[in-house]
């Protein structure tokens, strides 16, 4: 029988499956085996594309940061960058929470993250930010970011009316929350977003341009700087 002409896998196969089993079941879930079950393969296979399965994971992060688009830190500053940047960001962590934890140990060598770091922090630099506080910033966010993606709060409020009005009396409408789940998580991450750009803009003017940080004139021409 001839050999087929295109490969049963590839890298790319692979890191797509390794992705939605993910998804689907968890990271905890994603081993040799399942992994190729699921591709039709034999397990040791998958190690002539990938050397371990922390290989794959890492492999599933790049893959999926570096749908993120970094390319508005070229065009404009900070300001105006850093929510446009951080809702997409969120918006492909908060489809696919389980990989955050993958990312709490940080970049390492994984190309896509390392360019999500660099555009930000290069972003601050650019705008003035000390290195020291541009990186304390970088991080900040970024764990913002990460920790608002990582579950649905409202999620966690199952039970039954009564159990929360018996003993948790201002909690009373808790029930109510996984029904605007979705709401919520999107209402609650923009809130933190604008709290978090307001403290920003008032540390960088008071803090990094030393305009001080009493009246409204001088915290709006800082804005504008």
């Amino acid at each position: 029988m001839a050999r087929p002409r295109i490969p049963i896998l590839s890298s790319e196969r692979i890191v797509q499956a390794a992705a939605a089993l993910i998804d689907e079941a968890g990271l905890s879930q994603l081993t040799i085996r399942r992994l190729a079950e699921r591709l039709g393969v034999k397990g040791p296979s998958i190690y002539n594309h990938f050397p371990t399965m922390d290989a794959i994971a890492d492999a599933v992060v790049d893959s999926l940061l570096g749908t993120i688009d970094i390319s508005i830190f070229s065009s404009t500053g900070w300001r105006e960058a850093l929510p446009v940047w951080a809702r997409n960001y969120w918006r492909v962590l908060h489809e696919h929470p389980e990989i955050v934890p993958l990312m709490a140990r940080g970049p390492a060598t994984r190309t896509a993250q390392l360019r999500l770091a660099d555009a930000f922090y290069g972003s601050l630099v650019d705008g003035g930010w000390p290195p020291r506080q541009a990186t304390e910033v970088a991080i900040a966010v970024r764990n913002f970011i990460a920790g608002s993606a990582l579950g649905s709060y409202s999620g966690g409020f199952s039970e039954p009316a009564e159990f929360y009005s018996r003993e948790f009396p201002h909690l009373a409408d808790a029930y109510r929350l996984p029904e605007y789940k979705t709401e919520l998580d999107i209402a609650a991450f923009e809130r933190g977003l604008s709290c978090l750009m307001d403290g920003l803009l008032l540390h960088y003017a008071t803090g990094v341009l030393g305009l001080g940080g009493q009246g409204g004139e001088k915290t709006a021409t800082a804005k504008r700087v």
